[in-house]
């Protein structure tokens, strides 16, 4: 029979307590035992399915998909008041400039975004938000704002550059590494 502590919590035996303490220990040196480099892509996996959870509860509110919602956050973080290159856009997304072309269409469709000829080179058209969603964005930004201190707690800004300076040439080694392969295949 299980014994209960002052909150009713359901409290282990002794010999419970080792069995659990074993199982988890069992648990946490599989883990362990993963080749480190296998367990790093496990877990940066892990951590864009969650990201990509996030941008598709944002993506509705809007009633677009993850990736229009990227479009979106993309040009709101680079646009500099006259607009975005579609190019400079797919670039940061790491997409063919052919989708972010498309998706944007359907953007302006729904009056999310503005789409106008480079006022220096037709060829080149610049994405800019329009004004119903930057309030829109603006709306979330304390949600956005809570999650992200919830999420980076545990780093001061110093370790958070570090880590981001070394998970882009991760990144950067990782996109070589993709040319090297498909040149092989």
């Amino acid at each position: 029979m299980p014994l209960h502590d002052a909150a009713g919590m359901n409290m282990m035996t002794g010999s419970d307590a080792v069995s659990a303490t074993r199982k988890e220990g069992a648990r946490l040196r599989s883990i362990g035992n993963l080749d480190i480099i296998r367990r790093f892509t496990w877990e940066i996996s892990s951590i864009n399915m969650y990201l990509e959870e996030l941008r598709q509860f944002w993506a509705r509110t809007l009633g677009i998909s993850g990736p229009q919602w990227l479009i979106l956050m993309a040009i709101s973080d680079l646009d500099k008041d006259d607009g975005v290159p579609v190019n400079v856009v797919s670039k940061l997304l790491h997409v063919d400039p052919s989708f972010v072309t498309t998706q944007s269409k359907l953007l302006e469709k729904k009056g999310l975004l503005r789409r106008r000829p480079s006022p220096t080179d037709a060829r080149v058209v610049r994405l800019s938000l329009v004004e119903k969603t930057q309030k829109h964005i603006a709306s979330l930004n304390e949600q956005y704002r809570s999650i992200r201190e919830f999420v980076f707690q545990e780093f001061d800004e110093e370790e958070l550059a570090e880590f981001t300076t070394k998970l882009a040439t991760l990144k950067n080694r990782l996109e070589k590494a993709c040319v090297r392969i498909s040149l092989e295949y």
